[in-house]
């Protein structure tokens, strides 16, 4: 049962969650939820660029010894919104089940267009390769993960090798990820983000699906309306069909944001993304 001090914060909440029509709304969740204890925060504005959106922070669990497995997150918000300093609840709760996470930032419409973002995500693990040991983390068990737009980076990091970091990544976690969703609505986020690209096929991570991807979780709500169930489950079809290893898990109930509030402690009874996402990275990053 939920303590009065729960229930007061899931009060407080609820009119934001209902108000959110962009991700970047949920800004300002650190202050509201309590967090995950035994944890800390061991860098804050870390420059993996030049740009003062190319930084990034990193979560650890306190006391740890060795080298731990090291998941990236990338937050959501349509490619035009979002920062870093509203998504500590995601980096401390996988820092409590045992992670050194990465929170990194990047580039963002209108300052940017396709495929900056994607390459910031890519610089971003190849700061990660060179220095997490120096952390406390393991260089060569680096998983990704993200939600909504940062889930597309995730997986497109994952998938696509031309962005120079597909080898290093041994898993990826995908929170309502946008895998297979031309064609774009004409003057959408989307379309705002990509739209410039020459071949649009290029910007689906369904494009990219191999045989020897790294193992791929996809996590998604039965009721998203925003980014729609099938792109997780023809993505897993595709590597699958292929001979590689896909998972899908749906969420009964669960919409767009729900699937990312469920990280946080008041919503994890809505679904078990934590719990699965955690479970499967031990399992597949634990030599």
């Amino acid at each position: 049962m939920m303590s009065r001090r729960s229930l007061l914060t899931v009060a407080a909440l609820s009119p934001l969650v209902a108000a959110c029509s962009r991700l970047g709304a949920l800004n300002g969740i650190n202050n509201l939820t309590p967090g995950d204890g035994g944890v800390k925060q061991l860098v804050d504005g870390a420059a993996f660029g030049s740009d003062p959106r190319q930084t990034l922070e990193i979560w650890a669990p306190k006391g740890a010894t060795g080298k731990l497995p090291v998941v990236v997150f990338f937050y959501g918000g349509s490619w035009n919104s979002g920062g870093r300093d509203g998504y500590g609840f995601a980096a401390k709760a996988l820092a409590a089940r045992g992670f050194v996470v990465v929170l990194p930032d990047y580039r963002l419409v209108p300052q940017v267009r396709w495929p900056t973002f994607v390459e910031d995500g890519a610089a971003a693990l190849k700061w990660v390769a060179a220095n997490i040991a120096k952390h406390g983390g393991d260089p060569g068990q680096v998983a990704v993960m993200g939600h909504s737009a940062g889930a597309h980076i995730a997986l497109l990091l994952a998938l696509d090798r031309r962005w120079g970091v597909a080898d290093g990544i041994k898993a990826a976690v995908s929170l309502a990820g946008p895998a297979d969703f031309l064609p774009f609505v004409a003057g959408g986020a989307a379309d705002a983000a990509m739209g410039n690209a020459g071949d649009l096929v290029q910007t689906q991570p369904i494009h990219f699906a191999r045989l020897d991807a790294p193992p791929l979780l996809l996590l998604h709500g039965d009721a998203d309306t925003t980014v729609l169930p099938r792109n997780s489950l023809r993505l897993a079809n595709a590597v699958t069909d292929l001979g590689g290893r896909a998972e899908v898990r749906l969420y009964a109930g669960v919409g767009h944001i729900g699937i990312l509030l469920a990280l946080s402690k008041p919503f994890r009874s809505k679904a078990n993304a934590l719990t699965d996402s955690s479970n499967f990275l031990l399992k597949t990053l634990t030599p």
